[in-house]
């Protein structure tokens, strides 16, 4: 679907791929779109919807500064799938993967609060100490030391999958699948479905920490020169301001983490996969952010892009687009679309709010949606307001927009490659 534009009365235009938007995500739209740091347009992605200060699913530019809660407080948050050789009959039976499960929780914490009982090394914490001195006391925490190579909660997830054909289920046909057969993926036959690995996780907690206390400073600093903000969770600091720096500093650090995290428990994925599947070869990984802010070129011009929510899509870059729970993912070739920043969803994207779906669907159809998927089931929900002492249900594939809708709606931002679908699903 081409972009939506719209411009009447808003400072820049707004360009959209989502249908639909809901209400709160297009005033935060609006917002982004009178913000005084801020270029060109605001691109929402199919999968948007409302966040804090910025929708998810959003793509901005600014001229020399930088929004914290833009980039949220997951920084780094982002995906990393690895293509395998292992044919999916391996994995056929369910008690052969409820097993395969079963030994990958004893080696990767998964959970809000769950971390390894002692600290982890990583020489990127003494690197990042090394030469940031008074700041370094900010972080990295004992905390941040026993959470590198865990999971998280709410939706990250590590996924068992499998290859299935393009063309039965995706507007891509078979263009894609003939490219995705003999180019960008390794399945020497495009008709024998093969396993992959997937895991979504981010910087844990080290990202929140960082995003609060530079959006602390930034609103400060916004109150002291009278910035106009068109809404206070979007103040933004100087890229030339000492904050600044030290913010986008920061933040590459917890990229950096973010991506050790991922390869940390994808090690230990694979070397669970090689004790079931002895022999088993690992063809190639992708890895990918899509919460971060980088400098890049756009329209002729060096700006700062952030993308909350989002991944870079440019020309042939090799990109990951997961569904929800229980629903396919997406492998995907960007095709470098300006007007998007080059830039794609960075997955399904919410429909319901998690109380919405706790308190409105129901444990049957959930169930019935996760029917031959090994998974965790319900737990109960944690929060508080109406959901509070039902079971959470706010993961389940319907509380999520239909990922095949929201592929066709970029099709002129990625094509895709791969499609896959859960064997195996554990969430946090």
């Amino acid at each position: 679907m081409k972009w939506e534009k719209f411009e009447a009365g808003y400072a820049m235009p707004v360009k959209s791929w989502c249908e639909n938007c809901e209400e709160g995500a297009v005033q935060q739209a609006v917002n982004l779109a009178h913000h005084p740091a801020l270029v060109h347009h605001v691109a929402l992605m199919p999968d948007a919807h409302q966040g804090y200060g910025m929708p998810i699913g959003g793509v901005v530019a600014a001229k020399g500064a930088v929004i914290p809660a833009a980039v949220g407080v997951d920084i780094g948050c982002g995906m990393i799938a690895t293509e395998t050789d292992i044919p999916a009959e391996a994995f056929a039976e369910m008690s052969f993967r409820r097993a395969f499960q079963e030994k990958l929780k004893e080696r990767i914490p998964v959970g809000e609060g769950v971390s390894h009982a002692v600290t982890q090394d990583w020489e990127g914490f003494e690197e990042y100490t090394a030469h940031n001195g008074m700041r370094s006391s900010l972080w990295p925490s004992k905390l941040d030391r026993m959470n590198l190579g865990t999971l998280g909660g709410g939706n990250h997830f590590i996924e068992l999958q499998k290859t299935t054909a393009l063309d039965e289920h995706s507007p891509a046909g078979g263009r894609a699948s003939t490219r995705a057969a003999t180019g960008d993926c390794a399945c020497r036959d495009p008709g024998e479905s093969r396993v992959w690995l997937m895991i979504h996780s981010g910087s844990r907690n080290l990202g929140k920490r960082i995003e609060e206390h530079y959006h602390r400073i930034a609103a400060k600093m916004c109150e002291r020169f009278h910035s106009p903000l068109p809404d206070k969770d979007l103040a933004f600091l100087p890229i030339e301001e000492p904050a600044g720096h030290d913010y986008f500093t920061d933040m590459l650090f917890a990229l950096r983490y973010a991506r050790e995290n991922r390869r940390r428990m994808m090690e230990a994925m694979k070397a669970t996969v090689a004790e079931f599947v002895p022999g088993a070869n690992f063809i190639r990984t992708i890895d990918i952010h899509h919460n971060y802010a980088a400098f890049e070129e756009h329209f002729g011009e060096k700006v700062c892009v952030h993308r909350k929510g989002a991944t870079s899509a440019k020309l042939d870059e090799i990109g990951i687009i997961p569904g929800s729970m229980g629903t396919a993912s997406y492998i995907v070739r960007g095709l470098g679309n300006p007007e998007s920043f080059m830039s794609c969803s960075h997955g399904a994207g919410r429909r319901m709010s998690r109380i919405a779906a706790s308190t409105t669907l129901t444990v049957e159809e959930c169930d019935q949606a996760m029917d031959g998927i090994v998974c965790e089931r319900w737990h109960k929900y944690k929060g508080f307001g109406k959901a509070k002492g039902k079971l959470d249900l706010s993961e389940a594939p319907q509380a999520y927009k239909d990922i095949e809708d929201v592929i066709a709606s970029e099709r002129d931002l990625i094509e895709p490659l791969v499609r896959l679908v859960p064997l195996a699903c554990l969430k946090g």
